[in-house]
């Protein structure tokens, strides 16, 4: 077989009859020493050829097992009854030599950590050449230029060079690029992509989109989506698959389900994500308490515990997934959907009714104009670099890691800013220098009116009481070793609190961030994620700090739990006048919790203002990449909106471009003649006002619309 005999068929050439994967009456169980888990229980769909279905979550609720069940990729002591059928083919009860001839063939996965998909000791190259010398009868050197022809046809630059590459020299994007790559490798029938692009930067989530995509239209496969956020699938997908306790809740057309939910879950789901496009705050809809244990299910609805619509029927049994509306196309297992279909409003919308959420007050403090506020955190052309060294026995200096490149901004009392921007811009270098509280190594830091360059010992120890920290990862912040009233009386103690304080001090921080005192004798590992995080600010604010500075605090949870310590982070501000300095990369978070927003590229802040005028008036070429990279949860306006992808990665903070920095990437930069081209090569833009408490650093700055 030739190279030329490796095409992609064409989706007109695949005469596919009935679908290309029916799952029927699925049940997967696991042994545990609490008894069997019932991970999935009678779980039904199909997937056509060219269609995509959405399948949607919280975690622990059956999606990522449902499908490894279709892979065939679950351990032996997996229980699996019901039916999978790929193209009418029976795959339950096959054997794994059977299944290995469909696999990568007939059937692709992509999956969530493409690091751990790969092979460090192989060359990205030789891995998709191996993918498709597995499958089909072609030489080495043929499979070899299919592999580059594969990497260049998902956007990695230089293909035949990055060819020769291990995983480990791709940035996380370009390994997602490879694995979905690897994954239409051979043309296959059905792509199952489980969270393709949960750990990854919007900038980069929107090219993964765009790239399958792209790999449906041109190998004409039905795609299963897997996610936790409403949002990616909303322009997605063709159909939605709601799971909660192992089986399916809801499900229908993407349209019907965003605009008319049937099930409280979906609605819970629909109401606790922040809206990029909304500008008016809004109320997100916490859903309280946490999925029921797959090993003791209560009697009646699995979600009746956490249900605002519960009543007594919902105890007696679960109810069965049952069509809505006399449509076939919607089902709901909900004995109240007609209930549901009265509420005011769609979507989100009827959350908020349904739910009863409410936008927290704003703090006292935000009546008094922010210049006449208390500076709380400056910065002033801040620097930070790192030495490159090579060599290991005489290392000498090769180079220099420019990681904050002279940044300035300020925070005042009772506001949050909100730091943005992708991977290895120098978000985290710029909080670890805030936090350390030394002299930095250029500009200037000044934390409560105190320069941190100029104070002993003893003022950086009483600066460390009115300042406390967030962190993204809530279990590696809190010691396993200690019940949760160390945790959260160990600052006070370093301070010295009295034992009288301390204990009449921590039931009520426990109590502020919504968790029972009767919990503290417990340890971390015995709380879930957003219980952690809860337990993290607790201890956070067991000093009465007036700066919180905020690492990454949500994006690790799901977005029903994410919505709840959003809310909670606001409550907090308006009872305590608190001020946030709050980093993140989800700029629909940004926009629902900030007042002012920063934008990082590379070291430097190219955009910063007052959060409205940057989110509807942005003038940054790559704001405006940032903000049309975020989807909204909404399928209409999703496939109506002009998204902006930026190509190629984030340059090397080492080597960074002359002139602007975003230039090597920027759309505008492209179209400019000649003589303005050079400006941007030579001339470092710098910040100037574009408008009231707006600036931007562009030659060439214009507003334009992109939400």
């Amino acid at each position: 077989m030739t190279t030329s005999e490796l095409q992609f068929d064409t989706p007109a050439d695949r005469v596919v009859e009935g679908p290309v994967l029916q799952v029927d009456d699925l049940h997967v169980s696991f042994p545990s020493e609490a008894g069997r888990v019932r991970a999935v229980r009678g779980l039904s769909y199909h997937v056509s050829p060219g269609e995509v279905l959405g399948i949607v979550g919280e975690s622990g609720s059956g999606k990522s097992v449902s499908s490894l069940a279709v892979m065939g990729l679950l351990p032996n002591s997996a229980r699996i009854t019901g039916s999978i059928k790929f193209q009418g083919r029976e795959l339950i009860g096959q054997s794994d030599t059977e299944l290995s001839r469909i696999r990568g063939r007939r059937i692709s996965m992509v999956f969530q950590d493409p690091l751990s998909a790969l092979t460090p000791v192989y060359t990205v190259g030789d891995q998709i050449a191996e993918a498709i010398l597995v499958h089909r009868k072609v030489s080495k050197s043929a499979a070899a230029k299919r592999a580059v022809e594969l990497l260049d046809l998902v956007g990695i630059p230089n293909a035949a060079e990055r060819a020769k590459a291990f995983p480990h020299e791709f940035s996380g994007g370009m390994r997602q690029r490879a694995v979905i790559a690897m994954a239409i490798a051979n043309d296959p029938d059905l792509i199952i992509a489980d969270e393709p692009t949960t750990a990854l930067d919007v900038t980069v989530q929107a090219q993964v989109l765009q790239l399958l995509g792209t790999a449906q239209e041109v190998t004409g496969a039905g795609i299963v989506i897997i996610t936790h956020d409403l949002g990616v699938v909303a322009g997605f997908a063709d159909r939605l698959m709601v799971m909660y306790a192992g089986r399916a809740v809801e499900k229908g057309k993407v349209d019907d389900i965003y605009q008319q939910p049937r099930m409280p879950y979906t609605l819970g789901l629909l109401g606790s994500i922040p809206r990029l496009d909304v500008s008016e705050k809004q109320a997100l809809v916490p859903i309280k308490g946490q999925p029921p244990s797959l090993t003791d299910l209560p009697d009646g609805c699995p979600f009746a515990p956490r249900c605002p619509m519960v009543v007594d029927a919902c105890h007696t049994a679960e109810p069965p997934l049952v069509d809505v509306d006399g449509s076939q196309e919607h089902a709901a297992a909900c004995i109240r959907t007609n209930e549901i279909a009265e509420a005011d409003g769609e979507g989100a919308e009827a959350a908020v009714e349904i739910f009863g959420a409410e936008v927290a007050d704003e703090p006292e403090v935000a009546k008094i104009p922010r210049e006449q506020r208390e500076v709380v955190l400056e910065l002033d052309q801040l620097v930070k670099e790192y030495p490159v060294n090579k060599g290991v026995v005489f290392k000498r200096r090769v180079g220099t890691v420019h990681a904050v490149a002279g940044i300035s901004f300020d925070v005042r009392e009772g506001e949050t800013l909100g730091l943005v921007g992708e991977s290895g811009c120098g978000k985290t270098t710029t909080l670890m220098e805030i936090l350390g509280l030394q002299k930095p190594m250029g500009g200037g830091i000044s934390v409560l009116g105190t320069n941190v360059s100029d104070v002993d010992n003893k003022r950086r120890f009483e600066i460390r009481r009115d300042m406390s920290v967030v962190f993204q990862d809530p279990m590696a912040s809190l010691d396993p070793r200690l019940t949760i009233n160390d945790c959260i009386a160990e600052p006070m103690q370093v301070h010295g609190y009295s034992k009288d304080e301390i204990n009449r001090r921590v039931p009520e921080l426990m109590r502020l961030v919504g968790l029972r005192p009767e919990q503290l004798s417990r340890y971390p590992g015995e709380f879930s994620g957003g219980q952690r995080q809860r337990i993290g600010i607790a201890r956070a604010l067991a000093l009465e700090p007036k700066l919180v500075v905020l690492d990454e605090p949500v994006s690790a949870l799901d977005v029903s739990i994410q919505a709840g310590v959003i809310n909670l982070l606001e409550e907090l501000k308006s009872k305590l006048g608190l001020a946030y300095l709050f980093v993140a990369h989800d700029l629909s978070v940004v926009r629902h919790i900030a007042d002012r927003v920063a934008v990082m590229y590379l070291g430097k802040i190219i955009e910063i203002g007052e959060v409205d005028s940057v989110f509807e008036a942005p003038r940054h070429p790559y704001t405006q990449a940032l903000l049309s990279a975020i989807p909204i949860p909404d399928p209409v306006k999703e496939r109506q909106r002009e998204r902006i992808i930026l190509t190629g990665d984030l340059p090397s903070p080492a080597n960074p471009p002359s002139g602007c920095r975003f230039r090597t990437r920027c759309f505008l930069h492209a179209q400019l003649p000649p003589e303005k081209q050079r400006q941007c090569i030579e001339v470092e833009p710098p910040r100037e006002v574009q408008a009231p408490d707006h600036e931007a650093a562009c030659h060439f700055a214009q507003i334009r619309q992109v939400l």
